[in-house]
């Protein structure tokens, strides 16, 4: 039988071995904040570069500084719907957004992708020494000279 959580609910060896002992009556305790701080701010990061737009916005961010209307421009969108992209990303950390009179003028703060890159790196070393030990699995290939069958 399984509980809303997704847990068994008969079984209270499960609870408490799968939290060494760290639950109360409505399950386990987090402890953790700068986990779930780093998790967020992943989230938002990740968020941000999911949408085509927005990475195309951080494109045209890396040559220098864009206002929202000329980050727009090669959209069919509204300055609305390009202020809605431009507050994601800075929402995610990857911009800051000054204001020059009437203009919005929005620059790329990196940081933020060095962050996302670190975390990344992690699974590509996992990634990397999965797929070494799955080509130890497969004899080399052996080469075939094409010339040879042609000599006759």
């Amino acid at each position: 039988m399984v509980d809303t959580s997704g847990r068994p609910s008969d079984s209270v060896e499960w609870k408490s071995a799968s939290c060494n002992g760290l639950t109360d009556k409505n399950g386990p305790l987090s402890f953790n904040l700068m986990v779930e701080k780093s998790s967020t701010h992943l989230d938002g990061l990740f968020h941000a570069l999911a949408d085509p737009t927005r990475r195309a916005m951080i494109h045209a961010l890396f040559s220098g500084q864009r206002s929202v209307s000329e980050l727009a421009h090669p959209f069919a969108m509204s300055l609305a719907a390009a202020s809605k992209h431009v507050k994601v990303l800075e929402q995610a950390g990857l911009i800051r957004r000054s204001i020059q009179g009437r203009t919005h003028v929005c620059a790329l703060d990196p940081a933020p992708l060095a962050e996302g890159r670190a975390w990344l790196s992690a699974y590509e070393r996992f990634w990397s020494e999965r797929l070494d030990a799955l080509d130890a699995l497969f004899p080399p290939e052996i080469e075939i000279d094409d010339d040879a069958d042609h000599r006759g």
